[in-house]
């Protein structure tokens, strides 16, 4: 994969279609930590952390009178391990961090498999067909 070019971007998460899933679903989502005239504290990080195990994906509302860029915001908070930036946009920053045993937006290859072999061939269904009449439809399953 080709880096980016741009200096700005180089926190942000490769593009793929899971990046795309958690910009759709972050952007119905209030923003969960702050960050004010203070900067990017250890304190803030560590809300940051709380909130990623809690949330799995958040929103940081960067505040006007902040001293550090949001770009510079987003590298700082994008560099603990296993944390994600998927988008910058405007002041406000979207993060992810997969959960360990509950990934929300993930699939983990053992509930996978642990879910396939427990699905036999009798639970699947048979296809429904639609069958009408002249005075109504009924739908039947096929023998």
């Amino acid at each position: 994969m080709i880096p980016p070019t741009s200096p700005r971007k180089k926190s942000l998460m490769p593009s793929t279609s899971l990046r795309r899933q958690l910009r759709g679903v972050g952007h119905s989502l209030d923003a969960v930590v702050q960050i004010g005239k203070q900067g990017a504290s250890e304190a803030v990080v560590k809300q940051v952390g709380q909130a990623l195990v809690d949330h799995e994906l958040i929103k940081v509302k960067v505040g006007t009178e902040c001293p550090a860029s949001r770009f510079e915001l987003a590298e700082a908070l994008g560099a603990e391990p296993g944390v994600g930036v998927v988008q910058i946009l405007g002041r406000t920053i979207l993060l992810y961090k997969r959960h360990p045993k509950k990934p929300r937006f993930e699939k983990q290859d053992k509930y996978e498999k642990g879910t396939a072999s427990a699905a036999g061939k009798n639970d699947r269904r048979r296809p429904v067909r639609t069958v009408r009449t002249k005075r109504a439809t009924r739908r039947t399953r096929r023998s």
